[in-house]
């Protein structure tokens, strides 16, 4: 199985984001992102065997997220990939936790940490003229998050599908 492990936005913040696609593509030209697609990658696994993939999906329910929140309040654009993205200007510490935390658990199952900084982004439009930046950044966004998804990604030739095959459970908030 292909899969990765992400943080998923509500549909609020999805079709916020899908609206700053839209601002973007007159400026950049490009393929905008389904919105029921958008995530922020937290751990890119890639091809994964079936019985660590069965591991993973029975593990993920008990594995805790520490609550947090992150401002997405910047375009960002991937030359090579030919991709804009949105994402915050700088990585939250606590993101930055939550990212290294989880790929030190999942070396427990076998899977390596890329070698590459974390760079935490939601991918808007492919294909696009990377020469071509848009402007201005629309007003910023906050994104409260407290679990994070399992997902199994099927390439398509009407690309890729995403299937949420697990997800972490909530921290209980401590009592009043």
């Amino acid at each position: 199985m292909r899969l990765f492990y992400a943080l998923w936005p509500a549909p609020t913040l999805a079709t916020s984001l899908a609206s700053w696609a839209e601002q973007a593509r007159p400026a950049t030209g490009g393929r905008i992102m389904r919105t029921e697609t958008l995530h922020l990658t937290l751990a890119f696994l890639g091809n994964i065997d079936m019985e660590t993939a069965e591991e993973l999906i029975d593990a993920t329910p008990v594995h805790r997220l520490e609550p947090g929140s992150l401002t997405l309040d910047q375009y960002g654009v991937f030359n090579r990939q030919r991709i804009l993205w949105a994402g915050p200007s700088r990585t939250p510490d606590d993101l930055q936790a939550v990212h290294d935390g989880l790929w030190l658990w999942l070396s427990g199952y076998g899977v390596q940490a890329p070698t590459q900084p974390f760079r935490p982004h939601v991918t808007l439009l492919r294909d696009i003229d990377p020469a071509k930046a848009p402007e201005p950044t629309p007003e910023p966004l906050i994104w409260h998050y407290d679990r994070m998804v399992l997902v199994a990604s099927e390439s398509r030739q009407d690309g890729s599908r995403y299937r949420v095959v697990a997800q972490s459970r909530p921290q209980p908030h401590p009592a009043a």
